[in-house]
């Protein structure tokens, strides 16, 4: 049984606890997680594996009391809304934290149960254009469809006037004569005409530029101006004042540019939203891997059906085959061969008797377990889950250069506006109507439709170039990341191997490798897998027997060419050392010291013998992916440290560890000790990438700066920023290659649009632009960089390895 938690990762701590002496303070579940420590705490010991710099604990996990729900928040869209959904949810009483992460689109708060309840706090936030749920995918699919929907109705009647425009009023405002004007504007039929254009512009910025005014007011609300609120004024400004020159019986109205505005924007909105949706990390896959109940053994022996909740510490719960360890705890009884991929990400079973420890949410594969249910009666899978919740829901560290620049710009613009209306006003002699017409043309120049699809667009090229390459980039914030990472962290199973098994190597007799085939193909685990998949089997078996934990048995009845096989023929045992010597055979020297070393290098040895003796070893393991070496070794000559992190043995990360590119490996790490690794990289101010590929590393993976997924599990996918969807693990310096040269195009694009407004602002403040020109010099702006952004990232010189 566990009293204590691991002072790095958390997890319960053997009695008595792993300690590593003086060198390192604290308590650890585990040797990796104490290695991991002493390295953390000695920058010498860093040095001394090769590191450039040190690593430090700083990482705040202080977690604040109350229990925490985790919502979907559809809408948000930038460091603004993330401020405002905040306000509201701890505006609610009992509510004592909110985090909120537009990329993700989630909210974590933590509140009091006996205060308020979950529902309270989700309609504390729903509103506003803000949809709160439960987390799932529907309200991404929900907000992804009104998007759409909102740029069909907006295009259509935005097309609607741009053509009245072209064809009656454009000729008017342009002194065409009036035997070439199609209608005159002063008639009852103009009047008209700019009735129907003021209600097809009325729809346009009513339904698609909703988002846009919300997002405005918000930013008002929040007290943290944003480039929708100068959109918003903007079209805004254009739409009262051609309305009001409607009602005054005017001709000369800008409806044109309000539209354009409220469409170029929600385009670029929409572009960001598509890649913004894709990054939201779902835990769909995992939590469905969670257990609800259990099977109790009751006092009398009996069992019964409970749920997860109801089980105490100290009860006994039952597990068999095929079945899910619903919590952690102690086999008290029983054995069987378990399957704990799916928690610690290693490919090789383990078997499990009485004494040991269980993982909450491995699999038994064979065999029956009772499980003594442990001091908190929780789940790994459960703290797995818990934790990439956490990281996902945190605010990004790194807010985007737009939203740094909107709270001076747009401010500054208003204010300019204001003065340089009231100056030509005032000083200039000009009339109410000139007047506000610079004040329009100065809020219409500026408006930051190049500003918006700066990134957007540029980000859109990346991806599909990323995507060509093998490389899925699912969050726009791997490529301002990406280029600064200095660390690389890598897992090893699964990530610089294969992770698949398969025969490494047979020493022994003639036929040892096909009866090991024979017996193996009745058994369920990967090391069988391996074995079945390499030979063909001698034979079919007959009185088959499996040893949970241990091994299987048989005699060969059926051979290979279907003939029956002789009455003597012998029984075939394939298994560990245990298996053999509860049968009291024989285990030659020679093979006993192959399998050590095949342990010692992180492979399974399986015994394989008949007539009372072992007859030979057959070596299973996984291997090193083929091009780990130029990997690493391509990402040292950028100048990134490279670390190992493996759940495995020392001996099974040696080859990594004596490689001159790899700066550090740490070994016999769990979950959290992974994902606190990355964190303490990041608290000494270091840009950390992590790149893994088990649903145990998916909390690392978030908790990096940028995460890399080989797709390999679900979940891992959602956790990252880009996922290779390849084999090719040569993807991964791709990754930096592509998003360096997109984040050098978004900085090319946003250089353009701040030299535009520096030109084009002075030209309206002087009276030289009128808001059509303003409008139209907004536009060709816009297409600059739409043109830019759609170039090949491979002209600027950089292609992925």
């Amino acid at each position: 049984m566990t009293r204590d938690s691991c002072t790095l990762c958390g997890l319960p701590t053997p009695e008595p606890p792993v300690t590593g002496g003086d060198d390192v303070d604290g308590a650890f579940c585990c040797r990796g997680c104490m290695e991991v420590a002493r390295t953390l705490e000695d920058p010498a010991a860093m040095d001394d594996a090769g590191a450039a710099d040190s690593l430090d604990t700083g990482a705040d996990t202080t977690d604040v009391d109350g229990e925490a729900a985790f919502l979907s928040v559809s809408g948000m869209h930038c460091a603004t809304c993330e401020a405002f959904v905040e306000a509201q949810a701890t505006d609610t009483e009992g509510v004592r934290a909110a985090s909120a992460s537009y990329p993700t689109e989630t909210l974590k708060v933590t509140y009091d149960p006996e205060t308020v309840d979950r529902e309270a706090v989700r309609a504390a936030v729903d509103g506003l254009g803000y949809s709160a749920t439960e987390r799932d995918g529907d309200a991404a699919a929900d907000d992804d469809e009104s998007e759409v929907g909102r740029l069909l109705v907006g295009g259509f009647f935005g097309m609607m006037t741009m053509l009245w425009y072209v064809l009656f009023l454009y000729p008017a405002y342009l002194d065409v004569p009036s035997a070439a004007q199609l209608l005159d504007l002063g008639g009852l039929a103009g009047s008209y005409l700019l009735a129907n254009v003021w209600l097809m512009a009325t729809v346009v910025l009513a339904y698609t530029g909703y988002p846009l005014f919300r997002g405005a007011y918000v930013s008002l609300r929040a007290g943290h101006p944003n480039m929708d609120l100068l959109v918003g004024i903007a079209a805004g400004a254009a739409y009262v004042f051609s309305t009001a020159t409607i009602l005054t019986g005017g001709r000369e109205v800008y409806f044109d540019v309000a539209i354009v505005v409220v469409l170029a924007v929600t385009v670029g909105d929409y572009y960001e939203g598509r890649v913004k949706r894709a990054a939201a990390g779902r835990l769909a896959d995992l939590t469905e891997e969670r257990v609800d109940d259990a099977t109790r053994r009751r006092a009398d022996g009996a069992t019964e059906t409970v749920a997860i909740e109801e089980l105490q510490a100290g009860d006994e719960v039952v597990v068999g085959t095929g079945e899910r360890i619903p919590v952690d705890g102690v086999v008290t009884s029983g054995s069987a061969t378990v399957d704990e991929s799916l928690v610690t990400g290693e490919s090789t079973p383990v078997g499990a008797t009485p004494g040991d420890d269980a993982v909450g949410g491995a699999v038994v594969t064979d065999g029956r377990l009772v499980v003594a249910v442990g001091d908190d009666a929780a789940s790994t899978l459960d703290r797995v889950v818990r934790v990439l919740w956490d990281v996902q829901s945190a605010r990004p560290g790194v807010q985007r250069l737009v939203d740094r620049v909107a709270a001076v710009f747009v401010p500054l613009v208003v204010v300019l506006a204001g003065v340089a209306g009231g100056w030509h006003l005032l000083a200039g002699g000009a009339a109410a109507n000139e007047a506000l017409l610079v004040g329009l043309s100065v809020l219409v120049v500026s408006c930051p439709c190049a500003l918006g699809l700066a990134t957007p667009l540029a980000v859109a090229r990346g991806v599909q170039e990323a995507l060509d390459g093998g490389v899925v980039v699912t969050d726009v914030s791997a490529f301002e990341a990406a280029p600064a990472v200095d660390t690389v962290v890598f897992d090893k199973t699964g990530t610089l191997t294969t992770g698949e098994m398969r025969v490494r190597d047979v020493v022994g007799d003639d036929g040892v490798l096909a009866r090991a085939a024979a017996v193996e193909q009745y058994a369920d685990h990967p090391v069988a897998a391996a074995i079945t998949d390499d030979a063909t089997p001698a034979g079919d078996i007959d009185d088959f027997e499996r040893v949970p934990g241990r091994g299987v048995a048989g005699s060969l009845a059926v051979r290979p060419d279907g003939a029956a096989a002789a009455a003597d023929a012998p029984r075939v045992v394939a298994g560990n050392r245990a298996l053999f010597d509860d049968r009291g055979w024989r285990v030659p020297e020679a093979y006993a010291e192959r399998a050590g070393d095949a342990r010692a290098n992180g492979n399974v040895p399986v015994f394989v013998g008949w007539d009372g003796e072992a007859r030979g070893v057959v070596v299973a393991g996984d291997r090193p992916r083929d091009e780990w070496t130029d990997v690493v070794s391509t990402l040292d000559a950028d100048g990134r440290d490279v670390v190992v992190v493996t759940g495995d043995d020392p001996e099974a990360a040696a080859r990594f560890r004596d490689h001159d590119a790899i700066a550090a490996v740490f070994a016999g790490v769990p979950p959290e000790g992974k994902t606190e690794a990355v964190r303490s990289l990041r608290a000494d101010g270091d840009t950390v990438a992590m790149v893994g590929d088990g649903v145990n590393d998916a909390p690392a993976l978030a908790a990096a700066d940028l995460g890399v997924a080989l797709d390999h599990a679900a979940l891992a996918a959602d956790a990252a920023d880009a996922v290779v969807t390849t084999e090719d693990l040569g993807a991964v310096p791709r990754v930096f290659a592509l998003t360096d040269a997109t984040n050098g195009r978004i900085r090319q694009n946003l250089a353009w649009a701040f030299c535009y407004n520096a030109i084009a602002v002075p030209l309206a403040v002087a009276g030289v632009l009128n808001p059509l020109f303003a409008a139209g010099a907004m536009t060709v702006s816009s297409l600059l960089v739409v043109g830019n952004s759609t170039r090949s990232l491979l002209d600027d010189g950089v292609a992925g390895p």
